[in-house]
Parts: structure tokens; sequence; C-alpha cells
């Protein structure tokens, strides 16, 4: 049976850092009508937070980028969503969702693909070297 959709957005935003923040809050007030679990709100911010920060820091590299967000809500209380953007790329996606293996300097702990994996339904990663990646979200945002 096909899912019905009950809303979405679609938008794109430059890769700052400040912009992590702004779509914490952005997927909060979203998904709030959908009337989710504070555990679920609260770990639906966490995985779009990280999705984000990976695109600035890893796929852009902290240099200027478009991040393309898309998001479905559904009737059934599930939320689909799409994080891609035209950086560089992954050239081993099993290597990276590997816990604790970063690109990034000593700041970064590895963690990003392994709590975004905990914390969704459904967790799928494309990426192309040179091209960009997409991480494509699913989470129910009732208890289980």
């Amino acid at each position: 049976m096909k899912k019905v959709i009950s809303n979405s957005f679609d938008m794109n935003l430059m890769s700052k850092s400040i912009n992590e923040g702004f779509t914490r809050t952005l997927i909060s007030s979203f998904a709030i009508q959908a009337d989710p679990t504070i555990e679920a709100l609260s770990e639906l911010k966490t995985i779009v937070s990280e999705a984000v920060t990976n695109a600035i820091v890893h796929g852009y590299q902290n240099k200027p980028g478009i991040i393309h967000i898309k998001a479905k809500l559904y009737e059934d209380k599930t939320i689909k969503i799409i994080i891609r953007d035209k950086g560089i790329g992954i050239p081993d996606i099993k290597q990276a969702m590997e816990p604790l293996y970063t690109t990034g300097n000593e700041e970064r702990a590895g963690m990003g693909f392994t709590i975004m994996e905990t914390f969704s339904d459904k967790l799928k990663v494309i990426s192309k070297e040179g091209k960009g990646t997409s991480i494509i979200i699913e989470k129910s945002l009732t208890e289980k």
C-alpha cells in the first residue's frame, strides 16, 4: 500500500555551520504537526544535525556549497528526509559507516553515521566521488 503524504517541503541552504542549528529547528517545527513523542523528535533532530554536519565538514570540507533538504511527512506519522550535497563524495561508504571512522580532524569522533543509523528506522547512503552524497532517512514519529 502506498503511503499518503500529509505535508512536505523542499529547500536549499548554504553549507555554513550556523545552518546546522537552523535545520534542527526547522525539522522539529515541521515534524511537530505529527504529534511525535519527545524521544522521536529528539532523535530526529540529532539525525538531521549529523547529516547536515557531515555535508558541511566532510562533503564540502567547510567550503561554500549548497545542501538540499527534502522532507515528506506521511499520514501514518512517519517522516522521510533526504539530505543531499554536491561535495567530494564518499569513496567507500561501508568504511565511512564504521564506528569511529572519520576523515575529519581529531575533533571528530567518527560516530555520525552510527548515530544516524541507530536513531533511524531506515538509513540509506548514496555517494559518488566528485558528485556528492545523499542521505535518505525514514523514521516513525510515534511510539514503537
